[in-house]
Parts: structure tokens; sequence; C-alpha cells
């Protein structure tokens, strides 16, 4: 079974069938009874979850939110370098700003030219670094989230749902029953089965 995490398809099949209807030529025939059902339509149980509420610090998926911690930690030096690279571009620019009317222009033309540099230093270190940031997330979350959507599968068959809507995705939704919600009880039971102690080391 396919768990779908989005309501687009649901909404353009619903479009066709009312502009099928729409687009009917009118007609003197009276129009053919029409058939009978014959068969049943297969029941379908339809389940919401958050899944904004997986990274949740406190609430969330254990092993996600390890994961996550673990990223922040090895990138907590570039940013440290990063917003010490913008205290000293505020800095020069305040001292330039107050020492500029009473100092050669040529000495201030240097120091606005070692600002720029510093600014467009700290732009590329930047750059980069978002960059990397994002890359290592993609490795280390990926195979997780992988599980995860592994797991909501399992879930689903187990409760008998046909359909799993991320509600976070769905535009629309005004009110719903909290029953339809398998959230909490999906990371309940994700987190007995999944310990934030396994490995976070990116699958091969």
């Amino acid at each position: 079974m396919k768990i779908f995490r989005a309501i687009a398809a649901v909404a353009f099949l619903a479009a066709i069938s009312a502009g099928s209807v729409f687009a009917q030529p009118r007609t003197a025939t009276p129009a053919s009874p029409a058939p009978t059902q014959t068969g049943s339509l297969p029941e379908t149980k339809i389940a919401l979850v958050n899944t904004d509420e997986f990274a949740d610090e406190k609430t969330g998926i254990t092993r996600l939110v390890a994961a996550m911690k673990r990223v922040d930690g090895e990138f907590q030096p570039r940013r440290t370098e990063l917003q010490t690279l913008q205290q000293q571009i505020e800095k020069a620019t305040a001292d330039l700003t107050k020492a500029q009317p009473l100092q050669d222009a040529r000495v201030s033309q240097q120091q606005a030219d070692k600002i720029e540099g510093m600014k467009t230093d700290f732009k590329r270190k930047g750059e980069d670094a978002q960059a990397a940031y994002q890359k290592k997330l993609q490795d280390v979350l990926g195979p997780i989230y992988d599980d995860i959507g592994k797991a909501l599968d399992t879930y689903a068959k187990a409760h008998g749902i046909t359909l799993i809507l991320d509600v976070t995705k769905i535009q629309g939704i005004l009110s719903a029953s909290e029953s339809l919600d398998i959230t909490r009880p999906f990371i309940t039971e994700f987190n007995s089965k999944n310990p934030a102690t396994a490995s976070l080391a990116p699958k091969e």
C-alpha cells in the first residue's frame, strides 16, 4: 500500500470529474437510468499526521532530534566563526563612521575597502557553510526519514489505514476528528522501536 502525503492528486481527479459533468452537451433525449452498482466499494480509512511534530525537541522522534542536534553541534564552530566575523565587520564600520570626518580620505578609503573584503569573506564562508550544512543534514537525516516512511507504512497496514495525509502539506482542512490524528501514537510506537541510541551513521 502506498502512503500519500499530499491531496493534489485527489483534487486533480475531482476537478476532472466535475469538468466532465459540466462539459456534457444538453440534449432533448431523456437520460438513460444509471446502471445499478453490483459490487461494493472497498472501505477507505483515512488518517492524518503532522510531520512537523517529528522534529519537536521535547515530544518528537528522539532518533531524529538526536541526529539534528549532532549535526548542529558539528557546525557550531563555523557558526561561531561567522558570528565573530560579523561582529568585526560591525565594529570596523562603526569605527570608520566615527573617524572618517577627522582623517585623510585615502585612509578612510583603505578602511572601507578592508570592510568590503571582510563582507565578501563573510558571504562566501556563509554560503559554503550553508551548503555543507544542508548536505550533512541530507546525508544524516535522509536514512532516518526513509525509516520513518517505512514505519508509517507498517503502522498503516497494522491499523487498517488505506490513506495517510500530511496536514503540513494540505491547505483547507478546517476541522477533523481527533481520532483521525495518528501523530502522537505513531511517534510513541516509533520511539519504542527505534531508540535515539541507534546508529546515526549515514547508510551506504
